[in-house]
């Protein structure tokens, strides 16, 4: 009896135990409390180019998302794709991450054309975090794309990925990848665009069915609207005589939209030198422009359905009130000028054509700033930001004035996600993170923080610093900016202020020092070099 009443009271003790276990957050029980992440970039986007952002193109879905969630007026990316993507996965500045530049390896410690051995993924840390991650889309961070390498997607911690190196025909994308493995598209009926937002829920739907209880991270990275400007026929039609009054007209009724809607209080940048006028322009070339310009909100449109259909896979597997979603460009507009592979007397849009919207339609994108991708003045940086989390986002609907960098976006998730960000990996240090959670923003978006902000690309530079920015052209001097009364950067202050234009550049120059930043000019290929971004203009 002894015996029996000892072996009663033993099994009372393992079902206590069992029982703080089931609560203990470290076990897999509570992995359903864990929010479910979900980013979308989109590629050389502008920042007006959003229906809730002052377009006149259709992007329902993420105008909802934006009124069931939180918008962001002052984000900021890295100004280009590659170290846009880089920041965003490892929390780094692009060149503590080795992409300084693109996905070219220049021997040189901030860039190495890869992710370096000093930082790791977000997806590595979530998964060790026991989430199941997933990339669809545009990946851009290596420049070994022939064979699977630990810069792939399944080798920076995602479990699955289906994608392209960068950019390329919407139609017949090479390289395009499924996992570790080059794969060809369809011949037929193949668009990159939906390819990736049916890739991004078939992967939802087996993870609802195989993996039930652990949190998922999807990383959804389009191309669009990167050129070329490849769209569907049916999405052309919506918008054929749509841009026939021209980027002037369109740049001024956008501005006042954007000011009715209490996203800016700034005014107008003027037309960017190297657009035309546009009724100085013959018929023939004003209807090429407006086709253009139709294709580009076509591709955008494009992604707003393919968005859609990812959000209602999220609703239907009843995971929408504790999933983050964020929504997000990886620069401003493109004013490139490329022609490469466009046949004689393609029509543009068709998959046998290649043009590009260049400066005049980007002038527009970005309005109201000035200049483009690539540069480090607003036009270059400055980035739409849609958050929504329900279970954590109580205010909808509107605005929060905080200044953001995409570097805050790894921080975010580890916060939100309650990861570990580790200080070794197989034997190197790991470069602590460089941005901060904006979780406090989405418990109230009311709260401002001073921030100091950083950037370089091709010789441009900048720093933020609260409202102050200092920002330069490669090889021009410092311009000074007040972005409070002053945002479209037309008042240069470092005349007014040159003490201050003295401080904020040696904060730079220590900021650059420390994050591997070089001269432009003293990398390998001088002769590209020396010319800078403008080199991709149309003069």
């Amino acid at each position: 009896m002894p015996n029996h009443k000892l072996f009663v009271r033993s099994l009372i003790n393992v079902f206590l135990l069992l029982a703080v276990f089931q609560t203990c957050p470290c076990f897999s029980a509570t992995e359903s409390n864990k929010p479910n992440i979900v980013i979308i970039l989109a590629d050389d986007l502008g920042f007006s180019d959003l229906g809730c952002y002052g377009s006149e193109i259709e992007t329902p879905h993420l105008d909802q998302l934006a009124q069931e969630g939180l918008r962001f007026s002052q984000f900021y990316n890295a100004g280009r794709c590659c170290p846009t993507r880089a920041a965003l996965m490892t929390g780094l500045y692009s060149h503590q991450a080795g992409m300084g530049w693109m996905n070219r390896n220049d021997k040189l410690p901030g860039y190495q054309g890869e992710l370096n051995a000093h930082c790791v993924s977000l997806a590595e840390v979530l998964s060790s975090a026991n989430y199941q991650c997933y990339h669809v889309g545009k990946w851009h961070l290596t420049y070994r794309m022939r064979k699977a390498n630990e810069n792939w997607p399944l080798g920076r911690g995602f479990h699955h990925a289906y994608g392209t190196g960068g950019g390329g025909n919407y139609f017949a994308p090479k390289p395009l990848y499924e996992d570790n493995r080059l794969i060809k598209p369809p011949q037929e009926d193949y668009y990159i665009t939906d390819a990736f937002s049916q890739r991004a829920v078939d992967y939802l739907k087996k993870h609802s069915q195989k993996q039930t209880g652990k949190p998922f991270f999807l990383y959804l990275a389009y191309t669009a609207p990167h050129f070329p400007l490849h769209a569907k026929p049916a999405d052309i039609a919506r918008y054929k005589r749509q841009y026939q009054t021209g980027w002037d007209q369109l740049r001024a009724e956008r501005h006042q939209k954007m000011q009715e809607i209490g996203l800016i209080n700034c005014p107008l940048s003027a037309r960017d030198p190297d657009a035309k006028q546009w009724n100085t322009l013959s018929q023939a070339e004003q209807e090429e422009w407006n086709l253009r310009m139709a294709v580009y909100a076509a591709m955008i449109t494009s992604m707003d359905q393919g968005i859609g259909k990812v959000l209602q896979q999220i609703e239907d597997m009843g995971s929408a009130n504790n999933t983050m979603v964020l929504f997000l460009s990886d620069n401003g507009a493109s004013a490139e000028f490329i022609d490469r592979g466009h046949q004689p007397g393609a029509v543009t849009g068709t998959r046998e054509s290649f043009r590009c919207a260049e400066v005049g339609w980007a002038n527009t994108s970005n309005t109201p700033f000035r200049f483009h991708k690539m540069w480090m003045h607003e036009g270059g940086i400055s980035t739409p930001l849609i958050v929504r989390w329900p279970a954590q986002i109580q205010k909808t609907g509107g605005w929060t004035n905080q200044t953001g960098h995409v570097i805050d976006l790894m921080t975010t998730c580890i916060d939100a996600s309650k990861a570990k960000y580790p200080t070794m990996k197989s034997g190197q240090k790991i470069t602590p993170l460089a941005g901060k959670s904006l979780l406090p923003i989405f418990q109230n978006p009311k709260k401002t923080e001073q921030r100091t902000l950083f950037w370089e690309h091709e010789g441009n530079k900048a720093i933020r610093q609260g409202d102050w920015k200092l920002v330069k052209q490669h090889k021009q001097a410092w311009e000074l900016y007040n972005l409070n009364r002053d945002r479209s950067e037309l008042t240069n202050q470092a005349k007014v202020h040159p003490e201050l234009v003295s401080t904020l550049s040696k904060s730079w120059n220590t900021w650059a020092q420390k994050s591997n930043v070089v001269p432009w000019e003293t990398l390998p290929q001088p002769g590209y070099r020396k010319k800078g971004p403008a080199f991709y203009r149309k003069k």
